[in-house]
């Protein structure tokens, strides 16, 4: 039994299908501990044609996802089961972030709507949305992306989907919110650069420290932002 569903509906939903069927998305549903779920939005049209977009009222340039199919397709999947959250990728949400991807993690139902075009009636985010995510200030053809960046963020948190229990544990953002510190591999030498003395020495006491330094300055001089939330919080 599934420890996380995640439904994904879109207008163009081949754009998931080979990062679904690729690396830890694919390794997390073979496991059985994520059941992802696509839903096509041209399946819940009406009209022969099955369009699911229209001009907007009050004029002016693009196409915006109609009410009816969404409220189909939501509808029917809560018919079936509870959902934790039912979120819309857009712009206008709260920008998604580690601390987000931790707590969706922890859910058990959850469905993912893909943006498109200008947008989606507002009546939808108003009746049936509990969620908007966003994944910062940039505008792209369609919210499919950045459903699987979310999907995917959540997916590797799921205890058993990463081969290494602790990977995920030590992956930027989740250590104090800082950056990840510099990694090193074989050769120790490689075309006169050396891998720093203390990564070699056995002393895991001071290997820690060095990677907990690097990662504040790491921080402070990439994220400034991020550096000035640690040192408030310390």
């Amino acid at each position: 039994m599934s420890l996380l569903r995640i439904d994904l509906i879109a207008a163009v939903p081949d754009i998931f299908e080979s990062p679904l069927d690729s690396s830890i998305l694919k390794r997390a549903q073979e496991k059985g501990l994520v059941s992802i779920h696509v839903h096509n939005l041209h399946d819940y049209a009406k009209d022969t044609y099955r369009h699911i977009d229209d001009t907007p009222f009050g004029g002016g340039a693009g196409m915006i996802l109609q009410c009816e199919p969404i409220f189909e397709c939501i509808e029917k999947l809560m018919s079936e089961r509870m959902y934790d959250d039912i979120i819309y990728t857009s712009p206008d949400g709260e920008v998604f972030n580690q601390g987000i991807a931790n707590e969706l993690s922890l859910k058990g139902n959850i469905i993912i709507l893909a943006g498109h075009y200008k947008g989606i009636d507002q009546r939808v985010r108003e009746q049936l949305i509990t969620r908007e995510l966003s994944i910062g200030d940039v505008v792209l053809s369609g919210g499919e992306l950045p459903a699987l960046m979310i999907t995917d963020a959540i997916a590797r948190l799921i205890p058993g989907v990463l081969g290494d229990a602790e990977s995920a544990l030590s992956d930027a953002f989740m250590n104090d919110g800082l950056l990840d510190c510099p990694h090193y591999t074989r050769p120790a030498v490689f075309r006169d650069m050396e891998v720093p003395e203390v990564l070699r020495s056995g002393n895991h006491a001071l290997i820690e420290q060095w990677r907990k330094n690097q990662s504040i300055e790491k921080t402070k001089k990439l994220r400034p932002d991020l550096y000035k939330h640690y040192t408030n919080n310390q």
